[in-house]
Order: structure tokens, then C-alpha cells, then sequence
């Protein structure tokens, strides 16, 4: 667990840099737009949480991972018209027991938690106007 501010930065500065090369060199909006926004919402999550980070408020990162792809999950079932209902509730309850456990093990603190929710949820949110 990596408790300082300074010792979470440059692994999320690698994460950008990763991500950002994935985007460009792997995945192309021409084939896969879906998972290209997935991506590419997962880049403005971790850049505004690297941003958050020089301003000295910590976000939970692990709930940041997992909101997102519970709100891909719900975009992808209104594309695709399917119902992936079950799925969906299990990704909440996975929500919910993410956010529980980092409670409990005292890595972060509720205002934290709700960063790391927000800042997983609003990008893929924003992005679903591009490609739903």
C-alpha cells in the first residue's frame, strides 16, 4: 500500500504513459470504438486522478477501476441491446465490496472513495455521447 502522496506518482505517471501508448499503437476507433472510449475514458480517469494527486488529494484508484467498467458494462448492454442485467448487479456488489474493503483496511477514507468513484463514472459517462 503505498500510504504517501509522493510514492503513488510515478506509477500512475507509467500508467498514463502505458495507456496513452495502448490507445495509439493497439487499439483503433475504426475497429473497436467501443473498447477505444473504454480506453480512452480510462486515460482522462487516471490523468485527473494524477492531477488530483499534485494537488494533494488522494483518490482510491481500485474503486476509480472498477466504477469504470461497471459504467462501460451498463453502456455496452444499452449498445448492444442486451441484457446483461445479472452481470450488472454483480459489478455494483463487486463496487460495494471494493469500497468495504478499502474501509476496513484503512487505505482510504470515505471522501476518497467517492473521488475514485466519480472520477471512474463521469469520463465514461461524458464519452458514452460518442459512441452510444
Amino acid at each position: 500500500m503505498l500510504d504517501k502522496l509522493n510514492q503513488r506518482k510515478i506509477p500512475l505517471i507509467a500508467q498514463v504513459f502505458l495507456t496513452g501508448i495502448l490507445i495509439q499503437k493497439s487499439i483503433k476507433i475504426e475497429l473497436m470504438p467501443e473498447l477505444y472510449f473504454f480506453f480512452l475514458s480510462g486515460l482522462i480517469s487516471l490523468i485527473a486522478a494524477l492531477t488530483l494527486l499534485f494537488l494533494k488529494i488522494k483518490a482510491s484508484l481500485h474503486l476509480l477501476g472498477i466504477s469504470s467498467l461497471t459504467t462501460f458494462m451498463i453502456g455496452l448492454s444499452i449498445h448492444n441491446q442486451i441484457n446483461i442485467l445479472y452481470f450488472i448487479a454483480l459489478l455494483l456488489l463487486i463496487n460495494g465490496l471494493v469500497a468495504s474493503s478499502r474501509l476496513i483496511l484503512n487505505a482510504h477514507t470515505p471522501k476518497e472513495l467517492g473521488i475514485g468513484f466519480i472520477l471512474g463514472t463521469i469520463p465514461q459517462l461524458i464519452l458514452w455521447y460518442f459512441w452510444l
